[in-house]
């Protein structure tokens, strides 16, 4: 088993993204990147503690590779834009990837470097690449928010497209249904 931590704006469409992959085991919303010891939501949303609102992937890498999230990370948030996804604004929103080893540290910066090679005319990729210091889980009502809300406007409006998006362009990557064990 093996971990991965993604901040790519709202934890709430992360993690109802990667909870369709196979492989994935666990998706976990929380906060990292910043400097204040274990904060609260209400804190991160300052912009003060430096925290990004992250998920922290469980994963069998024998079912779906690191690249394979990449490469639906990517394809799920807009990594062009500093601090900002859609209507959501500021640091906590910014598109990062934590490493935990030097080969995730690698890989991570090799196929940022190509997609800003592929996209000559497009906007860079300012997706960050940092060392995972600390993750630190969010509180219990942001987990599976997708899940237990999924009637509510922010659901309907935001996340429905992603899901969309990711059933259409990765379907050999969908787990079918109940083989994932995500938390």
């Amino acid at each position: 088993m093996k971990t991965a931590v993604f901040g790519g704006g709202c934890f709430w469409c992360t993690e109802a993204v990667f909870k369709m992959l196979k492989g994935v085991v666990s998706v976990v919303p929380g906060y990292a990147g910043g400097t204040t010891a274990n904060p609260s939501y209400e804190a991160v949303s300052t912009g003060e503690t430096g925290h990004a609102e992250v998920i922290q992937i469980a994963y069998d890498p024998a079912l779906i590779s690191f690249h394979d999230l990449l490469t639906v990370f990517f394809a799920t948030h807009d990594p062009t834009t500093p601090n900002r996804q859609g209507n959501d604004v500021g640091t906590q929103y910014r598109s990062i990837i934590l490493y935990s080893t030097p080969e995730e540290k690698e890989e991570a910066e090799a196929f940022i470097a190509e997609l800003n090679a592929s996209s000559e005319q497009g906007a860079r990729v300012i997706t960050q690449v940092e060392p995972l210091t600390a993750f630190y889980e969010a509180e219990d009502y942001h987990k599976n928010y997708y899940d237990r809300n999924s009637d509510a406007p922010y659901c309907q409006v935001v996340i429905n497209p992603k899901l969309e998006k990711v059933q259409q362009k990765f379907t050999k990557l969908l787990a079918q249904s109940g083989e994932n064990s995500s938390s």
